[in-house]
Protein backbone atom coordinates (compact mmCIF):
# COMPACT_ATOMS: atom_id res chain seq x y z
CA UNK A 1 0.00 0.00 0.00
CA UNK A 2 2.58 2.74 1.09
CA UNK A 3 4.77 1.94 -2.30
CA UNK A 4 1.49 4.22 -4.06
CA UNK A 5 2.77 7.36 -2.57
CA UNK A 6 4.18 9.59 -4.82
CA UNK A 7 4.17 8.69 -8.97
CA UNK A 8 0.85 10.97 -8.73
CA UNK A 9 -0.81 12.21 -12.18
CA UNK A 10 0.47 14.92 -14.39
CA UNK A 11 -2.04 16.29 -16.43
CA UNK A 12 -2.29 19.23 -19.01
CA UNK A 13 -4.98 22.14 -18.48
CA UNK A 14 -6.54 22.87 -21.36
CA UNK A 15 -9.91 24.27 -20.29
CA UNK A 16 -9.08 26.39 -17.14
CA UNK A 17 -8.21 29.59 -18.98
CA UNK A 18 -8.46 28.38 -22.42
CA UNK A 19 -7.49 31.90 -24.06
CA UNK A 20 -4.33 31.87 -22.10
CA UNK A 21 -0.96 32.70 -24.03
CA UNK A 22 0.90 30.20 -21.12
CA UNK A 23 0.73 26.49 -20.73
CA UNK A 24 -0.55 24.93 -17.57
CA UNK A 25 0.10 21.60 -16.10
CA UNK A 26 -1.48 19.99 -12.55
CA UNK A 27 0.23 17.60 -10.39
CA UNK A 28 -2.80 15.76 -8.72
CA UNK A 29 -1.42 14.72 -5.50
CA UNK A 30 -5.63 13.93 -4.53
CA UNK A 31 -4.33 10.40 -6.15
CA UNK A 32 -1.97 9.62 -3.02
CA UNK A 33 -3.81 6.47 -1.24
CA UNK A 34 -4.53 8.85 1.94
CA UNK A 35 -5.78 11.50 -0.53
CA UNK A 36 -2.63 14.34 -0.48
CA UNK A 37 0.82 15.21 -0.96
CA UNK A 38 1.17 15.10 3.26
CA UNK A 39 1.21 11.05 2.72
CA UNK A 40 4.86 11.57 1.03
CA UNK A 41 5.66 14.05 4.22
CA UNK A 42 4.03 11.05 6.80
CA UNK A 43 5.78 8.57 4.94
CA UNK A 44 9.16 10.46 4.92
CA UNK A 45 9.58 11.58 8.13
CA UNK A 46 8.48 7.77 9.98
CA UNK A 47 10.17 4.98 7.45
CA UNK A 48 13.18 5.76 8.75
CA UNK A 49 13.03 5.88 12.39
CA UNK A 50 10.77 2.22 11.79
CA UNK A 51 13.31 0.28 9.98
CA UNK A 52 15.69 1.16 12.47
CA UNK A 53 13.21 0.38 15.11
CA UNK A 54 13.02 3.67 16.85
CA UNK A 55 9.43 3.27 15.99
CA UNK A 56 7.86 -0.06 17.40
CA UNK A 57 4.63 -1.59 17.96
CA UNK A 58 3.42 -2.23 20.92
CA UNK A 59 5.36 0.28 22.30
CA UNK A 60 6.03 3.57 20.32
CA UNK A 61 3.51 6.59 20.04
CA UNK A 62 3.40 9.00 17.55
CA UNK A 63 1.61 12.35 18.18
CA UNK A 64 1.40 14.98 16.05
CA UNK A 65 -0.39 18.71 15.17
CA UNK A 66 -2.58 18.54 12.18
CA UNK A 67 -4.95 20.20 10.09
CA UNK A 68 -6.32 17.32 8.53
CA UNK A 69 -4.47 15.83 5.93
CA UNK A 70 -0.93 15.07 7.37
CA UNK A 71 -3.14 13.21 10.25
CA UNK A 72 -4.53 11.18 8.02
CA UNK A 73 -1.02 10.34 6.08
CA UNK A 74 0.26 9.21 9.37
CA UNK A 75 -2.44 7.52 10.38
CA UNK A 76 -2.60 4.81 7.62
CA UNK A 77 1.63 4.57 8.09
CA UNK A 78 1.30 3.99 11.88
CA UNK A 79 -1.46 1.37 10.95
CA UNK A 80 0.15 -0.61 8.28
CA UNK A 81 3.24 -1.01 11.04
CA UNK A 82 0.48 -1.49 14.26
CA UNK A 83 2.08 1.54 15.80
CA UNK A 84 0.01 3.83 18.35
CA UNK A 85 -0.81 7.77 16.50
CA UNK A 86 -2.66 10.18 18.26
CA UNK A 87 -3.46 13.35 15.99
CA UNK A 88 -4.46 17.23 17.86
CA UNK A 89 -6.30 18.95 15.69
CA UNK A 90 -8.77 21.97 16.34
CA UNK A 91 -12.98 23.05 15.35
CA UNK A 92 -11.76 23.67 12.05
CA UNK A 93 -10.73 20.48 11.24
CA UNK A 94 -12.96 19.14 8.54
CA UNK A 95 -14.93 16.74 10.17
CA UNK A 96 -14.59 13.55 7.58
CA UNK A 97 -11.05 13.69 7.69
CA UNK A 98 -11.07 13.29 11.45
CA UNK A 99 -13.05 10.26 10.74
CA UNK A 100 -11.08 8.97 8.43
CA UNK A 101 -8.00 9.15 11.29
CA UNK A 102 -10.52 6.86 13.24
CA UNK A 103 -11.06 4.77 10.23
CA UNK A 104 -7.39 4.11 10.89
CA UNK A 105 -7.96 3.38 14.80
CA UNK A 106 -5.59 6.83 15.44
CA UNK A 107 -6.69 8.85 18.66
CA UNK A 108 -7.57 12.51 17.73
CA UNK A 109 -8.15 15.40 20.71
CA UNK A 110 -9.53 18.72 19.60
CA UNK A 111 -8.21 21.66 21.11
CA UNK A 112 -11.47 23.78 21.17
CA UNK A 113 -9.56 27.44 22.51
CA UNK A 114 -7.42 29.76 21.11
CA UNK A 115 -4.07 30.91 21.70
CA UNK A 116 -4.53 34.09 24.27
CA UNK A 117 -1.84 36.07 22.38
CA UNK A 118 -2.51 35.73 18.45
CA UNK A 119 -6.44 34.06 18.54
CA UNK A 120 -5.30 31.14 16.95
CA UNK A 121 -5.51 27.36 17.46
CA UNK A 122 -2.48 26.53 16.30
CA UNK A 123 0.23 27.90 19.33
CA UNK A 124 -2.63 25.75 21.70
CA UNK A 125 -2.22 22.67 19.28
CA UNK A 126 1.28 22.41 19.40
CA UNK A 127 1.04 22.82 23.01
CA UNK A 128 -1.06 20.03 23.79
CA UNK A 129 1.30 17.81 21.73
CA UNK A 130 3.73 18.81 23.88
CA UNK A 131 2.45 18.15 27.12
CA UNK A 132 1.34 14.77 25.48
CA UNK A 133 4.78 13.63 24.64
CA UNK A 134 5.82 14.80 27.87
CA UNK A 135 3.75 12.64 29.60
CA UNK A 136 3.35 9.58 27.53
CA UNK A 137 6.04 6.80 27.63
CA UNK A 138 7.58 6.35 24.33
CA UNK A 139 6.33 8.82 22.46
CA UNK A 140 7.50 10.95 19.90
CA UNK A 141 7.14 14.41 17.81
CA UNK A 142 7.26 14.36 14.04
CA UNK A 143 7.15 17.39 13.79
CA UNK A 144 5.91 18.28 10.53
CA UNK A 145 6.58 22.21 10.98
CA UNK A 146 10.49 21.60 11.66
CA UNK A 147 11.59 18.42 10.36
CA UNK A 148 13.67 18.68 7.60
CA UNK A 149 12.80 15.09 6.39
CA UNK A 150 9.70 16.52 5.64
CA UNK A 151 10.68 19.14 2.42
CA UNK A 152 13.35 15.96 1.79
CA UNK A 153 9.59 13.89 1.15
CA UNK A 154 9.23 16.90 -1.68
CA UNK A 155 12.22 16.57 -3.43
CA UNK A 156 10.91 13.53 -5.46
CA UNK A 157 7.40 15.87 -6.13
CA UNK A 158 9.91 18.25 -8.25
CA UNK A 159 11.83 15.31 -9.65
CA UNK A 160 8.20 14.20 -11.04
CA UNK A 161 6.96 17.48 -12.24
CA UNK A 162 10.60 18.07 -14.09
CA UNK A 163 10.35 14.63 -15.48
CA UNK A 164 7.04 14.39 -16.54
CA UNK A 165 6.36 18.16 -17.93
CA UNK A 166 7.55 18.52 -21.88
CA UNK A 167 10.27 20.88 -21.76
CA UNK A 168 11.36 23.21 -19.20
CA UNK A 169 8.95 24.52 -16.29
CA UNK A 170 9.32 28.23 -16.46
CA UNK A 171 6.94 28.33 -13.18
CA UNK A 172 6.05 26.51 -9.97
CA UNK A 173 3.06 27.73 -8.18
CA UNK A 174 2.86 25.80 -4.79
CA UNK A 175 0.51 26.26 -1.55
CA UNK A 176 2.46 26.57 1.71
CA UNK A 177 1.82 25.49 5.10
CA UNK A 178 4.39 23.73 6.96
CA UNK A 179 6.53 25.31 4.27
CA UNK A 180 7.27 21.11 3.26
CA UNK A 181 6.61 21.23 0.08
CA UNK A 182 7.79 24.94 -0.68
CA UNK A 183 11.22 23.82 0.42
CA UNK A 184 11.68 20.81 -0.81
CA UNK A 185 10.85 22.44 -4.53
CA UNK A 186 13.07 24.70 -3.66
CA UNK A 187 16.03 22.90 -2.76
CA UNK A 188 15.63 20.29 -5.85
CA UNK A 189 15.27 24.00 -8.51
CA UNK A 190 18.01 25.54 -6.63
CA UNK A 191 20.44 22.23 -6.73
CA UNK A 192 19.84 21.87 -10.02
CA UNK A 193 19.95 25.21 -11.33
CA UNK A 194 16.70 24.82 -12.95
CA UNK A 195 15.89 28.19 -14.53
CA UNK A 196 12.67 28.35 -12.92
CA UNK A 197 10.09 31.36 -10.97
CA UNK A 198 8.83 30.09 -7.93
CA UNK A 199 5.38 31.13 -7.06
CA UNK A 200 4.45 30.79 -3.03
CA UNK A 201 0.93 30.64 -2.21
CA UNK A 202 -0.26 31.62 0.91
CA UNK A 203 -3.43 32.39 2.48
CA UNK A 204 -4.46 36.00 3.17
CA UNK A 205 -3.80 36.70 7.28
CA UNK A 206 -0.84 34.06 7.46
CA UNK A 207 1.99 34.64 9.40
CA UNK A 208 4.35 32.91 7.30
CA UNK A 209 6.48 35.58 5.07
CA UNK A 210 5.22 38.00 7.90
CA UNK A 211 3.63 40.49 5.55
CA UNK A 212 0.74 39.93 6.60
CA UNK A 213 -2.06 41.14 9.88
CA UNK A 214 -3.73 38.10 10.99
CA UNK A 215 -6.92 37.94 10.12
CA UNK A 216 -9.15 34.81 10.53
CA UNK A 217 -9.40 32.09 8.12
CA UNK A 218 -12.28 29.49 7.17
CA UNK A 219 -10.96 27.22 4.82
CA UNK A 220 -7.85 25.31 6.71
CA UNK A 221 -5.40 23.52 4.67
CA UNK A 222 -2.65 26.42 3.68
CA UNK A 223 -1.01 29.59 5.43
CA UNK A 224 -0.19 29.07 9.53
CA UNK A 225 -0.73 31.22 12.38
CA UNK A 226 3.04 30.71 13.40
CA UNK A 227 6.05 30.99 10.66
CA UNK A 228 6.91 27.39 10.72
CA UNK A 229 10.73 26.84 11.28
CA UNK A 230 10.94 25.23 8.05
CA UNK A 231 10.87 28.67 6.41
CA UNK A 232 13.35 30.46 5.21
CA UNK A 233 14.18 33.32 3.17
CA UNK A 234 14.20 33.26 -0.43
CA UNK A 235 12.21 30.11 -0.78
CA UNK A 236 9.68 31.66 -3.53
CA UNK A 237 10.78 34.01 -5.76
CA UNK A 238 7.22 35.63 -5.59
CA UNK A 239 4.15 35.69 -2.90
CA UNK A 240 0.86 35.54 -3.62
CA UNK A 241 -1.71 35.72 -1.02
CA UNK A 242 -5.37 34.03 -1.43
CA UNK A 243 -8.84 34.96 0.05
CA UNK A 244 -11.02 32.21 1.05
CA UNK A 245 -13.69 33.43 -1.63
CA UNK A 246 -10.23 33.17 -4.09
CA UNK A 247 -10.00 29.38 -2.71
CA UNK A 248 -13.78 28.94 -3.12
CA UNK A 249 -13.82 30.36 -6.85
CA UNK A 250 -10.82 28.45 -8.17
CA UNK A 251 -11.90 25.45 -6.78
CA UNK A 252 -15.56 25.30 -8.47
CA UNK A 253 -13.90 26.62 -11.75
CA UNK A 254 -11.95 23.61 -11.68
CA UNK A 255 -14.73 21.48 -11.41
CA UNK A 256 -16.90 23.18 -14.05
CA UNK A 257 -14.08 23.08 -16.50
CA UNK A 258 -11.60 20.98 -15.97
CA UNK A 259 -14.04 18.38 -14.14
CA UNK A 260 -11.13 18.17 -11.79
CA UNK A 261 -12.71 18.05 -7.51
CA UNK A 262 -9.75 19.66 -5.95
CA UNK A 263 -9.67 20.64 -2.34
CA UNK A 264 -9.28 24.63 -0.80
CA UNK A 265 -5.61 24.89 -1.36
CA UNK A 266 -5.65 23.71 -5.22
CA UNK A 267 -7.98 26.60 -5.75
CA UNK A 268 -6.20 28.74 -3.82
CA UNK A 269 -3.44 28.33 -6.06
CA UNK A 270 -6.01 28.94 -9.14
CA UNK A 271 -6.57 31.99 -7.83
CA UNK A 272 -2.59 32.96 -8.05
CA UNK A 273 -2.39 32.35 -11.44
CA UNK A 274 -5.38 34.47 -12.24
CA UNK A 275 -3.56 37.23 -10.59
CA UNK A 276 -0.42 37.02 -12.01
CA UNK A 277 -1.86 36.33 -15.35
CA UNK A 278 -0.60 39.47 -17.20
CA UNK A 279 2.80 38.78 -15.47
CA UNK A 280 3.47 35.25 -17.27
CA UNK A 281 4.85 35.90 -20.57
CA UNK A 282 3.66 33.89 -23.47
CA UNK A 283 4.92 30.48 -24.34
CA UNK A 284 5.52 30.06 -20.43
CA UNK A 285 5.02 26.76 -19.02
CA UNK A 286 3.41 26.50 -15.45
CA UNK A 287 3.22 24.08 -13.26
CA UNK A 288 0.07 24.00 -10.71
CA UNK A 289 0.61 21.64 -7.22
CA UNK A 290 -2.78 20.56 -6.10
CA UNK A 291 -2.10 19.08 -2.86
CA UNK A 292 -5.50 17.17 -1.80
CA UNK A 293 -9.22 16.28 -3.05
CA UNK A 294 -12.31 17.96 -2.45
CA UNK A 295 -14.91 15.14 -1.67
CA UNK A 296 -13.25 17.08 2.03
CA UNK A 297 -14.74 20.13 1.26
CA UNK A 298 -18.72 19.50 -0.07
CA UNK A 299 -19.83 20.57 3.31
CA UNK A 300 -18.00 23.41 2.36
CA UNK A 301 -16.48 24.97 -0.60
CA UNK A 302 -19.06 23.43 -3.05
CA UNK A 303 -22.04 23.05 -0.43
CA UNK A 304 -24.17 26.36 -2.47
CA UNK A 305 -25.74 27.02 0.86
CA UNK A 306 -22.44 27.32 2.90
CA UNK A 307 -21.56 29.50 0.13
CA UNK A 308 -23.89 31.72 0.14
CA UNK A 309 -24.26 32.27 3.89
CA UNK A 310 -20.54 33.64 3.82
CA UNK A 311 -20.26 35.39 0.35
CA UNK A 312 -23.59 35.91 -1.41
CA UNK A 313 -24.40 34.64 -4.50
CA UNK A 314 -21.25 34.39 -6.23
CA UNK A 315 -21.68 31.68 -8.57
CA UNK A 316 -21.31 34.23 -11.40
CA UNK A 317 -17.54 34.14 -10.62
CA UNK A 318 -17.07 30.57 -11.74
CA UNK A 319 -20.10 29.15 -14.10
CA UNK A 320 -19.55 29.83 -17.88
CA UNK A 321 -22.66 31.39 -19.19
CA UNK A 322 -21.98 29.53 -22.88
CA UNK A 323 -21.90 26.53 -21.12
CA UNK A 324 -24.28 26.33 -17.98
CA UNK A 325 -27.18 28.59 -18.75
CA UNK A 326 -26.49 30.90 -16.61
CA UNK A 327 -27.26 34.35 -17.57
CA UNK A 328 -24.44 37.04 -16.74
Amino acid sequence: MLSTIGGSPLIRLDKLMPDAPFTLWAKLEAHNPGGSIKDRSALGMLIDRIRAGELQPGRSVVVESSSGNLGIGLAQVCRYFGIRFICVVDPRTNAQNIAIMRAFDAEVEVVTTTDPVTGEYLPQRIRRVSELVATIPHAWWPDQYANPLNPRAHETTMREIVEGVPGPVDFLFCATSSCGTLRGCADYAREHELPLTIVAVDAAGSAIFGDQPPRPRLIPGHGAAVRPKLYRDGLADKVVHVGDLDCVTGCRRLAHREAILAGGSSGAVVAAVEQLRDLIPAGATCALIFPDRGERYLNTIYHDEWVTTHFGDVAHLWKDPTVDGVPC
